[in-house]
């Protein structure tokens, strides 16, 4: 059987796609790292993946806002395409920069027009943070979450990381339909940014658009937590390796 592949979509201030491809390939993937340039002269080549991730950093400089450019391209050079890739069974996974811009294409928690429902603001603080958080996965049909432990370590790194919708109403009707996947764990003390109910990440109601600010790609062997030694065997997998596992055993 061929091994699922993975393209990771690139555009200028992207910095994280180096680590996000070698992430999935070694969940079992073959990756490969592709401009958004080149993905919108030849939307098809979407049909050769079955996997399709959004990485962080810097996208555009983040001109205007984190993300922004990149949302809109994508929205009018290739909503289509990314419609059809989901709609095919194609999963789609955005991290930090990347969970950014699914949310500000309507692709992630849009409404019926595909306007966004929800965004990611400035962080309460007015900084930058980076730094390393407890998670919590909740019960949820989210294909990059399948089987993992319900608790877990990721780091984090970003000014906008605040999860806010655009109402009362959309925050409990996104709530109640079971789209936050990922919180942060421990309730306001634990939340580094000041995300409404606590939210780190959020899928869509198939369970294949998944969007996350902290960053899986970072945590892949045991080493690259900071409390690993005497604390965390060295030989162990670390727990981002785990969401790309569940994704890439999903499409398998």
């Amino acid at each position: 059987m061929l091994s699922p592949r993975a393209l990771v979509l690139r555009a200028p201030g992207t910095n994280c796609d180096q680590e996000t491809a070698h992430a999935f390939e070694r969940a079992g993937a073959i990756s490969r790292r592709v401009l958004v340039r080149n993905f919108a002269q030849k939307p098809s080549l979407a049909d050769d993946f079955q996997i399709l991730c959004i990485p962080g950093g810097f996208s555009y400089g983040d001109d205007i806002a984190s993300g922004r450019i990149f949302a809109l391209e994508l929205r009018l050079r290739l909503g289509d395409a990314l419609l059809r890739f989901r709609d095919k069974g194609g999963l789609i996974l955005g991290i930090c920069n990347g969970f950014q811009v699914l949310l500000q294409t309507g692709l992630l928690l849009g409404d019926a027009a595909g306007r966004p429902r929800a965004a990611l603001s400035h962080n309460r603080s007015g900084r930058f943070i980076d730094r390393w958080v407890q998670l919590e996965a909740r019960p949820s049909n989210c294909l990059f979450l399948q089987g993992i432990e319900p608790s877990f370590d990721l780091p984090i790194a970003h000014g906008e990381g605040r999860f806010v919708t655009r109402s009362a109403e959309d925050l409990s009707e996104l709530d109640a339909a079971g789209h936050f996947a990922l919180r942060y764990a421990g309730g306001p003390a634990g939340n580094p940014n000041g995300a409404m109910a606590n939210v780190a990440g959020a899928c869509d109601a198939s369970g294949r658009v998944f969007g996350l600010m902290p960053h899986p790609e970072r945590f892949i062997d045991a080493t690259q937590h900071p409390a690993w030694n005497g604390h965390l065997d060295a030989t162990a997998t670390g727990a981002g390796l785990a969401i790309f596992e569940s994704g890439v055993k999903s499409v398998s």
